[in-house]
């Protein structure tokens, strides 16, 4: 696409549209949200006003064939982001999906199949490895500096407080484990091989009939093991230890984190505070790189044709040990 403005259109509007992405495209400063597609037009149109996301556009196809669309974020529930990431690649869009990208490890290949096929690109939205926080945590363990490491243990929590929210509707793929329980599955990916196996240790089930607490385990060859905890009920928590045979590295919070958040190095009795993270929104990161991918600035990193398929088959073996009803994929 060369040089210029990148012009993004926003597929659903959804609270993190508002809270992280649109933030995240203002800071950037080489992006503009020019269209958001919404199912009920009269709420569109209030939500791209009130959030500057350009106009608003009746119905998701409206935005996929919209021509001066360069970018789409896809911020629907989780049973849609197959659909219309597949009709966005096609449409020749780059997109970023919001996470998990898709409900089953099927749809997850059935969507990486079409990137192959058009040449697109395409990124789940984790954002944390596009992090100054991560990328330090990993100069620290290509060090060697805490020596080898055969265990994260790593929690996600938050409360989720309206009964009505998706998050707690099973039909759409709801979750603790799709919803916040995926980024220790994602974190321990940066550090391990493909999972052997996974198994969960407790699971509290919602009324709605989906998990609402989950703990497990996955477990990475013989010897390297993810210890997780994730829920909707309880305070925001994202405390996370690498443990190694020589020290730890301690990140309050790898996921989000803001300029107080700390990454700590325990080593020989000796601890080491540093502040890693720069006063920027979130999704900022992430969205600079897109912005050098599409500008040919930069080689594309941390790709969903690169990551997503492990993430989607670890989810789907602790649902499976969960004993979670399948969601239908999208046909």
């Amino acid at each position: 696409m060369g040089a210029g403005t990148v012009r993004w259109g926003i597929l659903g509007t959804a609270n993190i549209a508002r809270a992280q992405f649109l933030p995240a495209l203002a800071a950037s400063g080489e992006g503009e949200a020019v269209a958001v597609a919404g199912r009920d037009l009269s709420r569109t149109e209030e939500y791209a006003q009130r959030h500057g996301a350009g106009r608003a556009l009746q119905g998701y196809q409206a935005l996929i064939d919209a021509g001066d669309v360069d970018a789409i974020y896809i911020a629907l529930p989780n049973t849609l982001h197959a659909e219309w990431t597949i009709a966005a690649l096609r449409a020749g869009k780059v997109v970023l999906c919001e996470k998990p990208l898709c409900v089953s490890v099927s749809e997850t290949e059935r969507v990486l199949q079409v990137v192959e096929e058009t040449g697109g690109y395409l990124w789940e939205a984790f954002v944390f490895p596009f992090h100054d926080q991560m990328r330090r945590t990993g100069e620290i363990l290509a060090a060697g500096d805490i020596g080898t490491v055969p265990e994260i243990q790593s929690d996600f929590h938050f409360f989720v407080r309206n009964r009505g929210n998706i998050r707690l509707r099973p039909e759409l793929a709801g979750g603790a484990l799709n919803d916040v329980g995926c980024y220790p599955v994602r974190l321990a990916q940066l550090t391990f091989a493909d999972p052997a196996s996974a198994g969960t240790v407790t699971v509290k089930w919602a009324p709605e009939g989906v998990d609402e607490e989950m703990q497990g385990i996955v477990t990475y060859g013989t010897d390297d093991r993810l210890l997780f905890s994730c829920g909707l009920q309880r305070p925001y928590d994202t405390y996370t230890r690498l443990l190694g045979n020589e020290g730890e590295i301690r990140l309050s919070n790898p996921y989000h984190p803001g300029p107080s958040d700390t990454l700590e190095i325990h080593r020989s009795g000796r601890v080491t505070i540093e502040h890693p993270t720069p006063d920027l929104p979130s999704f900022t990161r992430i969205v600079q790189h897109i912005h050098a991918v599409i500008h040919g600035e930069e080689a594309p990193r941390h790709l969903a044709t690169d990551d997503s398929l492990a993430t989607a088959r670890t989810l789907e073996m602790l649902h499976r040990a969960a004993g979670s009803p399948p969601v239908e994929p999208v046909q």
